[in-house]
């Protein structure tokens, strides 16, 4: 899907057809339509079709007539009926004339903009324009890093109630959420300092501040990336000892009682056999078995009191 917009009046208006200064976004855009934009604006077919590569690489390069910036963008994805986290390539273009976006889906990133929802946003601006876009997508981290953080806390509050296998896999869920967060923003980080030296991309006095502001907040996600990460997998860990643990107090639990339970059945299983009544003791009593059964109460009762000591129960 194509869409285009620019800025007339100091207000965003969508327009038919691509003009100086304005902005062509491409939306999982089809064959034909990565074609027409290359040869319109001289652009490598192969640079369009990057940012729809998922495995593809953070990155700028730095053309003739145009500059590609791909960076790594968060997004929800679907599985079992739950959301997850994962990043996705997107790629901005920068021309002598236009400014191109390429993503495979729809992003709340780009939305805002398309919303007009962005303040000080002109589409002729095309440093400011990136900048926003990128201070906008280190803020999107930050906001999903919070929810992967409360969502590990209401995980880590069933956990303690019961120990179950589905808490476990979406601990593990979070964490790989995690690991991809933290690689995309370090490569990002990478890309922010390159954008810096590189002289393909104009820099205005006017947008330091803001340039400054997207270092500050990639950084800031990277240490509440790193931070969390440590923590689910301290939790992990934890979790895993404590199971082992609860595994440990069964299984000495049920040795115990195997232990205690055993007395009886060798005593009546020793009177059970086919001898003669004249040796074994208490055999011709009228009160042989109340004998047999108190004998054996009496051992088992010495038993569990002897692991009662060692705290076996």
């Amino acid at each position: 899907m194509v869409r285009i917009f620019k800025t007339e009046e100091g207000r965003l208006q969508q327009i038919q057809e691509p003009a100086d200064g304005c902005w062509i976004a491409l939306t999982d855009p089809t064959a034909t339509e990565i074609f027409d934009i290359a040869q319109k604006y001289d652009i490598e077919v192969d640079d369009l079709r990057a940012p729809l590569d998922e495995e593809e690489r953070s990155r700028i390069e730095a053309e003739d007539n145009y500059t590609l910036i791909l960076v790594d963008i968060p997004t929800i994805e679907e599985r079992n009926d739950r959301d997850w986290y994962e990043t996705i390539p997107m790629g901005i273009v920068v021309t002598g004339k236009v400014l191109i976006t390429v993503c495979l889906e729809d992003t709340p990133i780009l939305g805002s903009f398309m919303d007009g929802r962005v303040r000080n946003f002109f589409t002729y601006m095309k440093t400011r324009f990136i900048l926003q876009i990128l201070y906008r997508n280190a803020n999107m981290y930050l906001h999903y890093l919070r929810i992967i953080d409360k969502k590990s806390e209401q995980i880590e509050s069933q956990l303690h109630r019961s120990q179950r296998n589905k808490e476990l896999i979406e601990l593990l869920e979070l964490e790989k959420c995690l690991v991809y967060f933290t690689t995309s923003l370090r490569s990002n980080e990478m890309v922010l300092e390159k954008l810096m030296k590189i002289d393909s991309i104009k820099h205005y006095p006017e947008d330091e501040d803001l340039l400054e502001d997207v270092i500050i907040e990639n950084k800031q996600a990277i240490e509440m990336a790193d931070i969390y990460s440590n923590i689910l997998r301290d939790t992990t860990e934890a979790v895993a000892s404590i199971i082992n643990n609860n595994l440990n107090i069964v299984m000495k639990f049920l040795a115990t009682v195997t232990l205690v339970i055993s007395v009886p059945n060798i005593i009546f299983s020793a009177y059970g056999m086919n001898v003669r009544s004249e040796s074994m003791p208490f055999a011709d009593s009228p009160y042989g078995f109340p004998i047999l059964c108190g004998i054996a109460l009496g051992v088992c009762l010495v038993l569990v009191f002897i692991m009662a000591k060692k705290k076996f129960f």
